[in-house]
């Protein structure tokens, strides 16, 4: 009985030590690689926008990124869009010398860069203009 509790006890042993060699825990899942998220830059996001509106003419990236940061410092000081795009006003309704666009695209425009680049005047910008009946 000796040599069969021996053997059983063996037996075990060896069963024990092959189970353990089996159970290394498992490799790490990679980590995630960048995920396809919009863009944090502001002049991509706005300029993302702005490429999908259509213009009389063709402004380019350099003429359209000037006018966020002046609605911006507009906002800043207190005007209202209304203020903004008047030409007796801020006149920076978003046009050029040869290039310029219908004023539901130009709110939409003006939408996005202050999305872009203030957000904190957002709420503002989009109240003014559905309150105005035009966004």
């Amino acid at each position: 009985m000796r040599t069969r509790t021996t053997t059983t006890a063996l037996i075990a042993a060896g069963l024990l030590a092959l189970t353990a060699c089996g159970t290394e825990p498992e490799p790490a899942a990679p980590a995630a690689g960048p995920t396809a998220s919009a863009s944090t830059d502001p002049e991509d996001q706005y300029l993302s926008t702005a490429h999908d509106i259509t213009f009389n003419g063709a402004p380019t990236d350099d003429e359209l990124t000037e006018l966020p940061p002046q609605w911006c410092d507009a906002l800043a000081d207190g005007h209202s869009v209304e203020w903004a795009f008047d030409p007796t006003g801020g006149d920076l309704y978003p046009i050029g010398q040869e290039w310029g666009t219908v004023q539901k695209d130009a709110y939409t425009l003006l939408v996005a860069g202050v999305r872009a680049y203030c957000p904190e005047y957002l709420d503002t910008v989009t109240d003014e203009l559905r309150e105005s009946g035009d966004y």
